[in-house]
């Protein structure tokens, strides 16, 4: 499939261009008389180009922006660190400048999705945890940009890295997972604790994640199961073009899983770009700014590596291998029960159609070495899967059940 991401490319090369005139077209025709309101036409041809400018796909991480933050009624200075770094993953610390004397907040681990978006996309959610908490997050490279002479990236991998990451953190640390990674966050506490491992985390969240898609199956779901892993491996894999850095590494590319994503609210994105459209003729700014701040992000997407994303699909969605105790690491099988010394936090989303209410939950009985008063569960009224981490019911009502869950289990 080498020639799908070069057609890919090649309309890329014709079109951004096209943007990048329009984007320097915008400053020239946004002018008025004095006194004299801008012609309706006018208005309509500077809304288009806007609208226009702002189409475009990207592949490169966009900044966090997290420079300062308010901690318990001060504000103080972040600082975005690298803290461990491989070549598929740099884990970054936001080390707050907190005054002399104060006292050490609880470290926590973040792990994002490597699911097509960059780890940008949980700002909001390592925004909010930083109002008490040291925060660390895994932030995925994009693999179109990492020479194969690194070799390749698979689950193995990612349990890996997690594993190495909260070994660097050291005991005593928490882990959130979202989404996608709960998988191999889950998997990487039961390899440590049956290793015995003293950097075992003091507790683990998993949020909206495909623990067990047996359960409400959604969409995406029936997706995955709908045609044998060689077709996804046939159809969906690409080669890296020659002019980056992973030139010749397989990858499922960015841009597929972006149209897979859109499609499924195909009609929800047209109206908001036919709304930023209208939001700028009207001069209505702060609508139309909101728009375009969140397709930038949306628009941001990174390639997978193909081991990764064919596993994910063939031993999650399809083999349901962690459910069934069918799943492996470095050859050897994962024993959840082997779980007792982390505490167990799961949040779900009432309305989430992509990993459906009961999907996460089934964590709580897979790990049935944690003690009963060491595990709670909770589902968010109201919310669609990115609700469960972003949004104002994120931040008022799911945010204070996992502060005070981490506090009561900090050792």
């Amino acid at each position: 499939m080498a020639d799908m991401y070069q057609r890919y490319q090649a309309y890329a090369d014709a079109t951004d261009p096209l943007r990048d005139m329009a984007s320097a077209v915008l400053p020239l025709s946004q002018w008025n008389w004095p006194g004299m309101p801008q012609p309706l036409a006018m208005k309509q041809f500077v809304a288009g180009l806007d609208t226009f400018a702002h189409t475009r796909v990207t592949h490169v991480r966009p900044p966090f922006g997290l420079d300062q933050i308010l901690d318990n009624g001060r504000t103080v200075v972040v600082r975005e660190e690298i803290a461990d770094h491989t070549p598929f993953c740099s884990l970054l610390r936001f080390r707050k400048e907190l005054p002399a004397g104060t006292a050490p907040q609880p470290r926590v681990l973040v792990v994002a999705p490597m699911s097509g978006h960059f780890a940008t996309l949980l700002r909001g959610t390592v925004k909010t945890l930083m109002r008490d908490h040291d925060v660390y997050l895994t932030d995925w490279h994009n693999v179109r940009d990492i020479a194969p002479e690194e070799g390749n990236f698979d689950m193995d991998d990612y349990v890996g890295h997690v594993i190495r990451f909260l070994q660097k953190i050291g005991p005593g640390a928490h882990l959130l997972a979202v989404c996608q990674p709960t998988v191999a966050a889950l998997s990487a506490v039961a390899v440590m604790a049956e290793a015995g491992d003293a950097c075992q985390p003091d507790s683990m969240t998993l949020m909206a994640g495909p623990i067990d898609t047996r359960i409400n199956p959604t969409g995406v779901n029936d997706l995955a199961k709908s045609k044998p892993i060689d077709w996804f491996e046939k159809n969906l894999v690409c080669t890296v073009p020659e002019r980056y850095a992973g030139a010749g590494r397989r990858v499922y590319p960015g841009f597929l899983q972006l149209a897979a994503f859109m499609s499924m609210n195909m009609e929800r994105h047209v109206g908001a770009f036919r709304n930023l459209y209208n939001d700028l003729i009207e001069e209505e700014t702060a609508r139309a700014e909101a728009v375009k701040v969140f397709y930038k992000e949306y628009f941001a997407m990174t390639d997978l590596a193909a081991d990764f994303y064919l596993e994910t699909v063939r031993l999650v969605f399809q083999e349901h291998a962690l459910p069934l105790g069918k799943l492996h690491y470095r050859g050897a099988p994962i024993d959840l029960s082997a779980i007792r010394h982390t505490a167990l936090f799961t949040v779900e989303g009432e309305k989430d159609d992509i990993c459906a209410v009961g999907q996460t939950l089934a964590a709580q009985e897979l790990c049935s070495g944690i003690r009963p008063s060491r595990r709670l569960h909770h589902v968010q009224t109201a919310v669609g899967h990115y609700g469960v981490f972003n949004g104002s019911r994120w931040n008022k009502e799911i945010y204070p059940r996992l502060r005070d869950f981490i506090t009561m289990h900090q050792h």
